[in-house]
């Protein structure tokens, strides 16, 4: 069962005095480009929370965001009342008689006027922030495995088709002989000179094995039910599914330039087609 790359899943909480709320976002990446974006009182956690989301996820492009929402009446920033009362008594020996209120309001804006105290990590809060993670993780897992589904049902579709494509063109490969043979006796019978048979046969043996198609079609089938097993094994398997491909283009692209025939070639148009298809939904493979 194959995953994809592309995903998204989340999850909240809602606690006395906050909410939690976790996305997890994936595209496709050669390796794990992870962002993570957390309040800075859980920066200290972010090392194992990256262990955890490399564990689940493996590859992709990862954006992880934990938000934290206070819903009750606390607030980590607070007045600094002596910094606040310095500014206003500087300000009313630069304006004697100012209006109160007016300075007050021009006080606290100034730097320093607020202060935010660090909140240690509460061990409960943490746990329940922690299951709130893992709802998040598992829920772009299943994301990625159902698309991984249909990214299996259409990678079948694909190989189905080349198959079908690459015995289509085999089954011209009697007529392709016989129009070789055929244009060759015919350019001989032009140039009205006498010509060894038993050697003509040889060489024109020699000339139809260089046309031979049937290696190339064994090894593409190969490749064809290699696929199809890899798709079907248990491990993170985006990688081989891009190497198999490239062995098909290779068997592919042999019977092209052997076929000589145009029928032949449009079918060869044709798988290559689907294998582009192919490698370009591979990329999303995790």
């Amino acid at each position: 069962m194959i995953q994809s790359m592309t995903g998204f899943g989340k999850a909240s909480l809602q606690m006395p005095t906050k909410k939690i709320t976790v996305e997890v976002k994936s595209l496709n990446s050669k390796g794990l480009d992870l962002n993570v974006r957390m309040p800075s009182a859980f920066r200290e956690m972010e090392l194992g929370l990256r262990n955890k989301i490399a564990q689940k996820l493996e590859r992709g492009k990862v954006d992880f965001s934990l938000f934290i929402e206070i819903t009750g009446e606390e607030t980590s920033s607070k007045i600094n009342v002596p910094i606040v009362k310095a500014y206003i008594a500087q300000m009313q020996e630069v304006i004697p008689g100012g209006d109160a209120t007016e300075l007050m309001k021009m006080a606290v804006r100034m730097p320093d006027a607020l202060k935010t105290e660090r909140e240690e990590i509460d061990e409960n809060d943490w746990a329940q922030i922690s299951s709130v993670i893992d709802e998040a993780l598992q829920n772009i897992y299943n994301f990625r495995v159902t698309e991984g589904t249909s990214l299996e049902k259409e990678f079948l579709v694909r190989i189905g088709n080349i198959m079908r494509l690459m015995n289509d063109a085999v089954a011209f490969d009697s007529e392709r002989i016989q129009n070789v043979k055929d244009r060759l006796r015919n350019s001989i019978a032009e140039l009205e000179v006498n010509v060894d048979e038993n050697r003509f046969e040889q060489e024109l043996i020699f000339y139809l094995e260089k046309m031979d198609i049937t290696e190339e079609k064994v090894r593409l089938e190969t490749h064809l039910n290699y696929f199809i097993e890899t798709l079907a094994g248990t491990e993170a398997n985006g990688r081989k599914l891009g190497f198999i491909g490239q062995e098909m283009g290779r068997e592919i692209n042999t019977m092209g330039s052997k076929a000589n025939h145009s029928g032949m070639q449009k079918l060869v148009v044709q798988m290559k087609d689907e294998l582009e298809k192919i490698k370009e939904q591979v990329l999303n493979v995790l």
